[in-house]
C-alpha cells in the first residue's frame, strides 16, 4: 500500500528528546520530493515545523530553531526529525508531508508526541 509511515512518537519529560521517522512507501522517486513535518496541537491549526527540499535546503519554524533538526536519507526513502530540549508546548500530533510541485501532496497518518512531567 502506498503511504507515508511515521514512527518514533511517544511520551517524554521536558528537556528530553525524540526522533521521528517517516518512511516513503510510494512507487515515485522519494528524492524528488520536498519533505516536511507538521504538527497539530489540540484546538490549534496544523503548522509547519520543518521542511527539507530535494536539494537539502532546510526550513524551520521559529519556535523550534536550534532544538529540532530535519534530515533525509534518500537511500532509505526516509526523513527524520530529531527533537531535542522538548517543551510541553511541543505536545502535538506530528504529521509527515511530501510535496512535488503544486499538484502532488501526501500526508502521513500522524504520530503523537507528548511532553509532560
Amino acid at each position: 500500500q502506498e503511504q507515508l509511515v511515521e514512527s518514533g512518537g511517544g511520551w517524554v519529560q521536558p528537556g528530553g528528546s525524540l526522533r521521528l521517522s517517516c518512511l516513503w512507501k510510494y512507487e515515485r522517486i522519494f528524492s524528488a520530493y520536498t519533505m516536511g513535518w507538521y504538527r497539530q496541537a489540540p484546538g490549534k491549526q496544523r503548522e509547519l515545523v520543518a521542511s527539507i527540499t530535494s536539494g537539502g535546503t532546510t526550513n524551520y519554524a521559529d519556535s523550534v530553531k536550534g532544538r529540532f533538526t530535519i534530515a533525509r536519507d534518500n537511500a532509505k526513502n526516509t526523513v527524520f526529525l530529531q527533537m531535542n530540549s522538548l517543551k510541553p508546548e511541543d505536545t502535538a500530533v506530528c504529521y509527515c508531508d511530501a510535496r512535488f510541485g503544486t499538484t502532488l501532496h501526501y500526508w502521513g497518518q500522524g504520530t503523537q508526541v507528548t511532553v509532560s512531567s
